[in-house]
């Protein structure tokens, strides 16, 4: 079982897409299972979650972007880590990895190859969010 760290502070995650295909990071180094993630980074104090996603965009791939809502928060099952993810649009910039200490490689990603590279899954939200954007809402 994966214990909370407390001490440490929460980490906000962008949910960025583009012509049906979500941005992905590769860490240089992984942490437990997590190897290709979203671009994320710790929440500064004072900052919030969307901010922080937004200036980690920035920071690690070069891009601008801008939060458009919240999708969702919970403490991550593999680094029992505070999570916040934000669904943030593209403003402008060519996502290159800028951050070459952290990160090894990005991608962008179709849905159909998401599981390839985050084989656990995705948080619900998140899933969700994607499932909307990448594939259309299901009709019901």
């Amino acid at each position: 079982m994966t214990e909370q760290i407390t001490d440490k502070p929460g980490i906000a995650a962008a949910i960025v897409v583009q012509d049906g295909r979500v941005l992905m990071v590769q860490r240089r180094v992984k942490e437990g299972e997590l190897s290709w993630q979203f671009p994320a980074g710790e929440i500064e104090p004072g900052e919030t979650a969307e901010a922080a996603a937004v200036r980690e965009t920035g920071e690690e791939v070069g891009l601008t972007v801008k939060a458009t809502r919240l999708l969702g928060e919970r403490i991550h099952p593999k680094t029992g880590r505070q999570m916040s993810y934000s669904a943030c649009e593209i403003v402008s910039g060519i996502a290159t990895v800028v951050d070459t200490e952290e990160l090894a490689e990005l991608a962008w990603v179709t849905h159909d190859q998401i599981a390839d590279y985050v084989p656990y899954g995705l948080f619900e939200p998140v899933q969700r969010y994607l499932d909307d954007v990448l594939i259309g809402p299901a009709v019901s």
